[in-house]
């Protein structure tokens, strides 16, 4: 990558030249285009399929398409190339022609959304290869439908979530197909990580052990953005051993880079104006300009405030009638609004949109001239993705768009570090102890744990262990011939949230209407729709003024207010279990599992536009529990004895604030993965104490990687904050989006000795001890 070049042209270079002269735009850097490597068609190819090929078009391949036609019929395989290289032709084409050849073969398609299901079914339609005949089978699949696709289609298209529910435990209806099941394709390989990833893991090793019930072995094809571990991301995805398939014979047109600070607009406390109203204002300035754009934040209530913001702008500048060709997308929405925008997307009905990371993933809307990435999304594989969204056939610009968080002001004044950070290694565990319980109760639903030849490598050598716990529990019994079987008859997999979050849900229903316009995960619900909170949906606010969890609705009316609500919360942690232990920078480091309890207690009624605390509402809500992995540390009396205890509480937060912002830059992960607690004095450790904790139950590895890197997580979190103007501390550096305690209580000056204290005794020969196991 050419860092600090500066080339103009294109559309939206007016856009940009404001920030050139402010100092807004702090870096520009230029990806080169790239030449396409060609090769024909395969000698082999079905004469029928080829010409399905060429009568759309298609009479060579890239070189990794063809590269993988070979490579997947002789081992599994794991292909990673860029946005818009044509993976979908990459595994299309070995399946369709083993189809073509055998038509008895069956493939099962899996993708992570439905949106993505649905395109690829219009894609083969389009084709229309030999003998192909392909299904969605998910969730808004009529019921009565469902009987003739299991009994008629040669290649079903679904997401995990179905073939948890759906496939798996009636795998009885679905013999045939199973039986001769040869290809199993999982796209976007690179989204199944964290808990997600370790559900994934799991049921992908259920399917397997069902597959060998029947006879059969299919052939694994992945495809994954470009990630640093693609070989053990399908291996710890499905206990197999994989090709890796990297080199990208695909063109790209290239693109202009362009990274965007928003100023300071109050100089005592360093607040930078809203990353959210900036984005606003450059998405008007592009979409004047005829600039197909696609705005990408991961908050909801980001998205929607942006779209809010522009169309408020257009309609102030005399152009009311744009404001109508822009339009936010998230999860949350019907089915058939989702579509819709999509639709309007692709037929250039839309000039811009702006979106969680929902159209992140492959779904094809056309071609878009701009992305923008408002606040870093977590990973660079993230970014790249939604950087690819433009340029994909003509030069595109891309856009990142800092926020205050103390992270997205690390990259803004380490520019070069931003722009050539390499991508990041996918994390996941498929031996999270409640996922894989969870899985293995399903999976004796499924067949007798033990009964088939293949448990014991498809499973792994330990699963007895955790089996056993299921039979204590009560869930599972124990049957002749060291077999476990489900103790009732209850459908066991409709209990498993695949999401990292609740299986339940609640909607959320406009009472002037009696509309259902969303909805939202219940263990999302205390923080987003509780009484009194506002709620975004389609650029429109509501203020929630019921929420009945029992009955699974949040009853919103219309608000046209001008502040939004934001949650405190109360945390508790209790030590379950001391795993590993080490002496490090002169404190006791320890990781382990840890009991969480989370309050929300009240919420602030802010400003919108300056962020004002207008006022603050208690609230009376129930705890909420959890248990996690969690890293934490304990201050020894002689380095807690130099700080007067109102500073020592203020250091102790701050601290723990910088670590959770900058252990991203370790894990693949984002702050809003991690939870965080620090206490003068822990009633366990009785001595001022940070935890540090996995945000999901049970963990998958996030600050276990911590612990491993804790050296280096300290010395970040001291430059991020030392590195940082203000003189108190600010949102850029102590201060954090996700406080339960609203930013109460840090002291920088406190956190910047305490850090480099230790980080003093880090340097001491001698000073840090072996790592030792507990027990």
């Amino acid at each position: 990558m050419a860092s600090g070049t500066n080339v103009a042209g294109g559309a939206w270079e007016p856009a940009l030249a404001p920030g050139r002269s402010d100092g807004r735009l702090v870096a520009e850097s230029s990806e080169p285009a790239t030449m396409a490597k060609l090769t024909g068609l395969p000698d082999d190819l079905d004469p029928a399929l080829a010409a399905a090929l060429a009568a759309e078009g298609i009479e060579s391949l890239y070189s990794h398409q063809a590269e993988a036609f070979e490579t997947a019929k002789r081992s599994d395989l794991i292909l990673t190339s860029g946005t818009a290289s044509g993976k979908s032709l990459s595994f299309n084409l070995p399946v369709l022609d083993g189809i073509a050849h055998e038509p008895k073969r069956r493939a099962l398609y899996l993708y992570p959304t439905k949106a993505l299901a649905q395109d690829q079914a219009r894609k083969l339609a389009e084709l229309e290869p030999p003998g192909l005949r392909h299904s969605i089978y998910d969730g808004d699949t009529p019921r009565e439908d469902r009987p003739s696709i299991r009994r008629r289609s040669n290649l079903i298209l679904t997401n995990p979530d179905m073939l948890n529910v759906g496939l798996l435990p009636h795998h009885k209806r679905w013999g045939d197909f199973l039986a001769n099941l040869g290809w199993v394709v999982v796209d976007e390989a690179h989204t199944y990580r964290g808990v997600f990833g370790s559900h994934v893991a799991n049921l992908l090793r259920r399917l397997r052990r069902i597959c060998g019930m029947y006879g059969a072995r299919p052939r694994f094809v992945m495809t994954s953005a470009t990630i640093a571990n693609p070989s053990e991301l399908a291996e710890r995805l499905t206990g197999l051993e994989f090709a890796l398939l990297d080199d990208d014979g695909a063109p790209g047109a290239g693109r202009e880079i362009a990274m965007w600070n928003p100023p300071v607009i109050d100089q005592r406390t360093m607040t930078r104006r809203s990353a959210v109203s900036e984005a606003a204002d450059l998405l008007v300035e592009l979409v004047t300009r005829g600039v197909r754009t696609i705005c990408f934040m991961k908050s909801r209530r980001g998205i929607e405030l942006i779209n809010r913001f522009a169309s408020m702008r257009l309609a102030e500048a005399g152009q009311p009638q744009m404001a109508d060709r822009i339009a936010p997308y998230r999860a949350g929405y019907t089915p058939q609004q989702r579509r819709e925008i999509e639709a309007a997307l692709a037929r250039g009905d839309l000039l811009a949109v702006s979106a969680t990371n929902a159209l992140e993933l492959g779904i094809d809307v056309g071609e878009l001239d701009a992305a923008i990435c408002v606040n870093f999304p977590g990973t660079v594989a993230s970014l790249r993705q939604m950087w690819g969204r433009a340029g994909r056939r003509r030069r595109g610009l891309a856009m990142y768009v800092a926020g205050q968080d103390g992270l997205d002001q690390f990259f803004c004044r380490h520019p070069d570090e931003f722009l050539d950070r390499p991508v990041e290694a996918a994390i996941l565990d498929h031996r999270n102890e409640q996922i894989q319980m969870q899985h293995l109760h399903a999976a004796a639903y499924e067949a007798p744990l033990g009964s088939l030849p293949g448990d014991d490598e498809i499973l792994g050598e330990g699963w007895r262990e955790p089996a056993e716990r299921l039979v204590a529990m009560g869930e599972l019994r124990r049957a002749r011939g060291d077999r476990y079987m489900t103790r009732g008859g209850d459908f066991v997999a409709g209990r498993i949230s695949l999401r990292s979050a609740s299986a339940d849900s609640v909607a959320i229903i406009d009472a002037s209407s009696g509309e259902m316009l969303g909805q939202v995960e219940a263990a999302r619900a205390f923080d987003t729709v509780h009484p009194g909170a506002i709620y975004l949906h389609l650029g429109r606010s509501y203020e929630v003024a019921e929420l009945d969890l029992s009955s699974g609705r949040a009853i919103v009316r219309p608000f046209d207010g001008d502040y939004y609500t934001q949650v405190k919360k109360e945390t508790e942690i209790y030590i379950e279990e001391t795993r590993t232990t080490r002496n490090a920078l002169g404190v006791v480091l320890n990781f382990g599992a840890v009991s969480v309890s989370e309050q929300v207690i009240a919420y602030q009624r802010k400003r919108l536009g300056d962020n004002e605390v207008l006022d603050i509402i208690a609230l009376d809500l129930p705890e909420q529990d959890f248990v996690t992995q969690a890293l934490w540390y304990v201050i020894g009396d002689r380095t807690a004895a130099r700080f007067p205890m109102e500073v020592l509480l203020g250091a102790l937060h701050a601290s723990e604030h910088g670590q959770i912002a900058v252990l991203p830059l370790i894990a693949m992960c984002d702050r809003w993965d991690i939870g965080g607690l620090s206490t003068n004095i822990h009633h366990q450790t009785g001595a001022p104490t940070i935890f540090i904790y996995d945000g999901h139950p049970g963990g998958v590895g996030i600050t276990r990687r911590g612990f491993e890197e804790f050296e280096r997580l300290v010395g970040d979190a001291d430059r991020l904050i030392r590195e940082c103007p203000c003189d108190d501390g600010c949102p850029s550096c102590v201060q954090s989006p996700k406080c339960g305690n609203l930013n109460e209580h840090l002291h920088k000056a406190g956190a910047l000795e305490l850090m480099g204290t230790m980080l003093t005794e880090g340097k001491r020969p001698g000073r840090d001890g072996p790592t030792r196991r507990a027990g």
